[in-house]
């Protein structure tokens, strides 16, 4: 198991978040010894689609402020819409990318990386009903459980979880 002592991850969402695609992450890397910050739009608890309810640490105003080892976006497809009208939550995307740390997306959530703009020349995959929008950011898509590129590590699905977050783990190590 990978060593994330003294490694601070962000896990930025908001409500509708697909359930397991944030609680399975977050235990993860909390496992392997990262502190880990959930930052939300408003700094207030958000719940899940199956009805996870999740406290959090930071707005994403507040966030955007900070250096993060790591982030891990979720999926769902409201809170992904949701998250890539956030402005603080594109810019802490775009800068930490931008920045060369990595990064963690499954499913919906790699739409903000299309809004961040951080996709030219990557291989990502993603939710199949995404490719389109991916592509026309500049990424190559491809129907794989887990990719990595340059520190971007993504997944399709709740399925995907063990894969996306073994990968996650040793990335952010």
């Amino acid at each position: 198991m990978s060593d994330l002592n003294n490694k601070t991850i962000a896990v930025i969402a908001t409500d509708g978040f697909e359930d397991s695609e944030l609680t399975s992450p977050l235990e993860a890397v909390k496992e392997a010894g990262a502190s880990v910050k959930v930052v939300t739009p408003n700094a207030e608890a958000i719940e899940g689609k199956n009805g996870t309810k999740v406290d959090a640490d930071l707005s994403t105003a507040e966030a955007a402020t900070q250096e993060f080892d790591g982030i891990i976006l979720p999926g769902g497809t409201g809170n992904s819409d949701h998250i890539r009208m956030d402005e603080h939550a594109v810019a802490l995307v775009k800068q930490h990318v931008e920045a060369g740390k990595p990064l963690g997306a499954i499913c919906h959530a790699a739409w903000i990386l299309t809004d961040a703009d951080v996709l030219k020349g990557r291989t990502i995959t993603s939710y199949p009903s995404l490719q389109t929008d991916l592509r026309n950011a500049g990424a190559s898509w491809v129907d794989e459980e887990v990719v990595e590129d340059r520190g971007l590590v993504s997944s399709r699905t709740p399925d995907d979880l063990p894969a996306f977050n073994a990968k996650l783990v040793e990335v952010f190590a």
